[in-house]
Formats: C-alpha cells, sequence, structure tokens
C-alpha cells in the first residue's frame, strides 16, 4: 500500500505505482491492468479526483521524467538483491531506498550538496575499524571460483558455527583448483564474513567522441564486516550482459572508507560532461 511522510516529504511507492503517476504526469490516462496501484494511490491521497495527483508529488515526478543522470545501486547479501539509487534531475535530485521483502520502495528528495553522502548512506559506509593487516590484501580468482564460494553458503547449516561455515566455503573453493594457500583461506574468510556486494552505475547522456551518446561510469565493492572493505577490480564496472562468463578474471583489493568515498564522487559527471536535452 503506498502512503507518505508530509513531514519531509517521503513517499513509499511500489513500480506499479511509479508506472501509474508517470502516465498521468505526462498527460496520459492511467494503463490497463494498473487499476488496483490507481485505487490505491486514490486510497492514500496521491491522486484525487479525476487522478490528479498531489501537489506533494510534482518535484518528485518533475525528476522521474526527466531525468538528466541515473545512478542505480544494486546491494546483495544474505536477504537477496536491494536497488537503490538517485534520479538527478534539471533541479531537484530523488532518492529511492528498497527495503527487504517490501513491495514499495521510499522516494524522497535529496540536497543537490549531499549527493555523495546519500549514497553513503545506502550502502552503510562507515570509517573502518582497524583491519589487520595480516594475510594477503588482493585476491585473485576466476567469476567460477567466486560463484562456487558464493553458492555454498546455501548448504550451510543454519545452526553451523562460523568455523564450521568457512571449512565449508574453503571446500568448494578448493574444488576449482584456482586458489590455495594464503589467499584460499582469505577468500573463505571474505565470503563467511560478506555483509553486502553491490555495484554503483552512473548513466547520463553525454559526448561519445563526435558523437552524443550515453556515458556510463562504475565500479563495485565488497563489504566484508571486521575484513574491511574491497574494491572488485575484475570484472570492471559497468558490467554488461553477456559480457562475462565462468572463466571471466575477479580481482579483489582491500581499500577503505575514504577510497570509496572519493569513487562515488569520481562516478558522478561533472557538469561539462553532461549533454543538456534542448528546449
Amino acid at each position: 500500500m503506498p502512503s507518505y511522510d508530509i513531514t519531509r516529504p517521503r513517499f513509499r511507492l511500489a513500480d506499479e505505482h511509479i508506472i501509474v503517476l508517470t502516465e498521468l504526469a505526462t498527460g496520459q490516462p492511467a494503463p490497463e491492468g494498473y487499476g488496483t496501484a490507481r485505487e490505491e494511490l486514490h486510497r492514500c491521497g496521491l491522486l484525487s479526483g479525476a487522478d490528479i495527483l498531489s501537489v506533494l508529488l510534482v518535484p518528485v515526478m518533475k525528476t522521474l521524467i526527466n531525468p538528466v543522470v541515473m545512478v542505480s545501486l544494486e546491494a546483495t547479501g544474505r536477504q537477496g538483491t536491494l536497488n537503490h539509487g538517485l534520479i538527478i534531475g534539471q533541479d531537484q535530485v530523488v532518492a529511492h531506498q528498497s527495503w527487504p521483502g517490501e513491495r514499495e520502495a521510499e522516494y524522497t528528495l535529496v540536497e543537490p550538496k549531499m549527493m555523495v553522502w546519500a549514497i553513503a548512506n545506502m550502502v552503510g559506509l562507515q570509517q573502518s575499524a582497524t583491519v589487520p593487516d595480516e594475510g594477503p590484501a588482493l585476491v585473485e580468482t576466476t567469476l567460477e571460483t567466486l560463484e562456487e564460494g558464493i553458492g555454498s553458503l546455501a548448504a550451510v547449516p543454519a545452526a553451523a558455527s562460523g568455523e564450521q561455515e568457512r571449512e565449508h566455503i574453503r571446500g568448494a573453493l578448493e574444488s576449482t583448483g584456482s586458489l590455495e594457500g594464503p589467499t584460499l583461506v582469505r577468500f573463505a574468510e571474505m565470503i563467511g564474513e560478506l555483509r553486502s556486494s553491490w555495484r554503483l552505475t552512473a548513466a547520463w547522456r553525454g559526448h561519445d567522441g563526435s558523437e552524443d551518446g550515453v556515458t556510463a561510469r562504475g565500479f563495485g565493492v565488497w563489504d566484508c564486516g571486521p575484513l574491511g572493505y574491497w574494491h572488485r577490480e575484475l570484472p570492471a564496472e559497468p558490467v554488461a550482459l553477456g559480457q562475462i562468463g565462468p572463466e571471466s578474471p575477479v580481482r579483489l583489493a582491500r581499500t577503505d572508507a575514504k577510497r570509496i568515498w572519493g569513487m562515488i564522487t569520481d562516478v558522478l559527471p561533472a557538469e561539462g560532461e553532461i549533454r543538456r536535452a534542448e528546449l
């Protein structure tokens, strides 16, 4: 059920609500097959009368309809995958954050100067506590080995201890034959401690040489809790569908919150990189 908080303002909306609101905001009738979503929007007060949008929605919908930059954040953990992001418009910035097991995501306006902070908050970026220096600071393997390790977690009994879980992961990694010694131990520890793996991508209409086109930048990070942050250098983002396979190299390098803050800043385009639409 959609809802809103007038004090901020912020809105909880599912994809089908966004589809209905986008059509109505562009002067189109509510699409067929979305009657339930339309009724829910009326019931909560975001639509009234002849499908008139609440004035509270105007800044958000203007931004969603005419985005300048799309920032996508895909975060995967043991509860599944969540999709967050920013939509940067001509005058406003809208943040959206999803919640495990919920249809609705939260949409709220963000002060443009706070965009980096907003993204850092979405991934729970924190100044790392002191991370032990012992052990490899770089892990190089293949996508097949990574998937074997991650996939092995599903077979770990719920009552297993942390050490039993790591032993199970090590066995799965060893089966591929691509890791051994300290690197094998470290990678098993990283998978066992993995809070989330996330990738951040920004896309906008820019310039590709002399041609206009879509420009994108991104990077990926593993948040391994007490083992700190690890930058996924390979496969390098943005990764296109079908671009990688089982033998694709994977490289994870230890990093810290300060460097990640800088990477978030660098992903966002400078004004000169954006090709504005002719009005």
